[in-house]
């Protein structure tokens, strides 16, 4: 397939994306890890962290560095990065087709607060939703190597 054979991704056309697709695979990988803890099941461990296998690292804690990388991350992007990730988390529940891009995006926009992390990883499955979205758009997180932004 030549470059001019190749299909757009679909934000060029339909859908200018404010927000990297690289951050946005930093927040799945990110949110993933989140979506992965289990409940707490000893409040405060007082033993050490190697008598227990480190189980507490898979659990969920009110100082889970994992919840607090996630909040600080979308709390520093833009107010149009935050709409991006909400209206790519409604997209991917599939509420929505990629056409639909920004009629999403404004509706999105009028529901903007200041709680938009809160509101993301209240969401079950967010990192899901979030690939699902960008996959629509014509992106793969495989294509980009996420280390750190």
């Amino acid at each position: 397939m030549t470059m001019a054979e190749q299909p757009q991704p679909a934000d060029e056309v339909e859908s200018p994306l404010t927000i990297s697709p690289e951050k946005v695979c930093f927040i799945i990988m990110k949110a993933r890890e989140f979506d992965a803890k289990d409940e707490m099941s000893e409040p405060q461990p007082g033993s050490n962290p190697a008598d227990d296998k480190d189980i507490e690292v898979l659990e969920e804690h009110e100082d889970d560095p994992v919840v607090e990388e996630l909040t600080s991350l979308i709390n520093s992007l833009s107010e149009d990065e935050q709409i991006d990730l909400v209206t790519l988390a409604w997209l991917g529940r599939d509420d929505y087709s990629a056409g639909d891009w920004a009629s999403v995006r404004e509706e999105a926009a009028r529901a903007h607060n200041q709680r938009t992390a809160d509101y993301l990883l209240g969401m079950p499955l967010v990192g899901d939703f979030l690939e699902e979205g960008l996959s629509m758009l014509g992106y793969s997180c495989e294509e980009f190597e996420i280390e750190r932004l």
